[in-house]
């Protein structure tokens, strides 16, 4: 095996150290917040059959055409890595029989896979958290979805350096009557569009609008905005989910060019973003999907939702507190071995963090005690286990005391 084949594969990542601390803390902080809300946990396989994607995201799409990391396995099933977990929960909804139990709130976190460029903040595996509201139709639900991401950015302390972005997508009625009014307008230029472009236009005219190809955005620039072909009953429903977040003290900015391209989002679309992190600055983005969970083959199912990038809140977020400094159990010779290993299981049971070290004289473990940054060492001795105690020494000062066995975690009670 050459030394090549050893490394990561490119896109990924190994998480551990600091990396994994942050990672674990955006994770822990989200689940936290999401659980005042009422959300319950779930998690997906990270598989799928390729079906419930291809369906989802549309043919015609970047994420299928070119992203999707599928395969065919031994039984000839095709499967795909999943790459986003809207789908995967509304999945989990048809196939647990779960709508007959909605409304239904569910939070969720664990890694994606997109084949795509590397780059800041987005790998090809990557990892999100995200949270789906099912079952309710009313704009309460977007407010609170919003809200829920407001929180969690607030609990990181990075909500002042994100700016929310939100706009309206309108119902199928006005969506039609806009969907027709981009057709007129870039059907004149379509030999000036993209070739995916030439193709959404037919397809998925709406997609266009999310294009990076930089002629496609100079032509975008001009078409018409969607809230100009909105019906009463749309900009009513904009309006309460404005008027809620108003309530809530969410400052927001409505962004007409904010859209989703396919035709299962209704109504709200949102996304807060930021200038830290370069080019890629969405870290939370989401809408309303009344039409997915039926086109997925189950009953029709409002839901409301969004996810949001771990690596990305974690590069944004302050460092999490370091983990708590142990307390090195070091026996001196064989016979102090077992009484160690009791010692450090006593302290653990306990609450304490306890490291006990495997092998080596006292100067090799004092080493060890030091490299771990441990706050004290538990010194084991022939002479101190007669007299049933042991040494406390303090890291950081250099203080030592014997101290009696039973009465050490009353001793190392300023260490917890």
């Amino acid at each position: 095996m050459s030394s090549s084949s050893l490394q990561p594969v490119r896109g990924t990542h190994d998480l551990y150290g600091e990396v994994g601390r942050r990672h674990r803390h955006v994770v822990e902080t989200a689940r936290t917040i999401a659980e005042r809300y009422g959300y319950d946990e779930i998690a997906t396989p990270i598989f799928e059959f390729s079906d419930v994607f291809k369906r989802t995201l549309g043919d015609v799409s970047d994420i299928v055409t070119k992203e999707m990391y599928s395969f065919t396995d031994r039984g000839g099933e095709g499967l795909t890595l999943r790459p986003e977990g809207t789908a995967s929960v509304c999945r989990a909804l048809i196939s647990n029989g779960l709508t007959q139990s909605l409304p239904l709130k569910f939070f969720y976190n664990g890694p994606m896979f997109r084949y795509e460029r590397p780059q800041k903040g987005r790998q090809r595996q990557f990892h999100q958290i995200g949270v789906e509201l099912l079952g309710v139709a009313q704009p309460l639900a977007d407010i609170e979805v919003v809200a829920l991401g407001q929180r969690i950015l607030d609990a990181l302390g990075i909500a002042d350096r994100t700016k929310l972005e939100i706009n309206t997508l309108g119902d199928g009625e006005s969506r039609q009557a806009y969907r027709q009014a981009l057709v007129d307008y870039l059907t004149p230029q379509i030999n000036f569009l993209s070739a995916d472009s030439r193709t959404r236009l037919e397809r998925n005219p709406l997609r266009i609008l999310d294009s990076k190809d930089k002629e496609d955005r100079e032509i975008v620039a001009g078409a018409p905005l969607l809230g100009n072909y909105l019906n009463e009953a749309s900009e009513k429903f904009f309006k309460a989910v404005t008027a809620g977040l108003d309530r809530l003290g969410i400052a927001y900015t409505v962004n007409p060019r904010l859209v989703r391209g396919l035709d299962y989002y209704c109504h709200t679309a949102y996304e807060f973003t930021t200038e830290a992190l370069g080019a890629q600055g969405t870290v939370i983005a989401g809408g309303r999907y009344d039409g997915l969970v039926e086109m997925m083959g189950g009953p029709s199912t409002p839901g409301v939702g969004w996810a949001g990038g771990i690596e990305r809140l974690s590069m944004l977020a302050e460092a999490p507190p370091a983990p708590r400094r142990p307390i090195a159990v070091i026996p001196i010779g064989d016979e102090a071995e077992g009484l160690a290993l009791e010692l450090a299981d006593r302290l653990r049971r306990a609450g304490f963090t306890a490291d006990l070290g495997f092998s080596g004289n006292l100067g090799k473990r004092m080493k060890r005690a030091n490299k771990i940054d441990a706050a004290a060492a538990l010194i084991l001795g022939e002479d101190e286990m007669k007299r049933g105690s042991v040494m406390l020494r303090d890291l950081d000062s250099g203080e030592q005391a014997e101290v009696k066995l039973d009465a050490i975690e009353e001793r190392l009670a300023r260490f917890r």
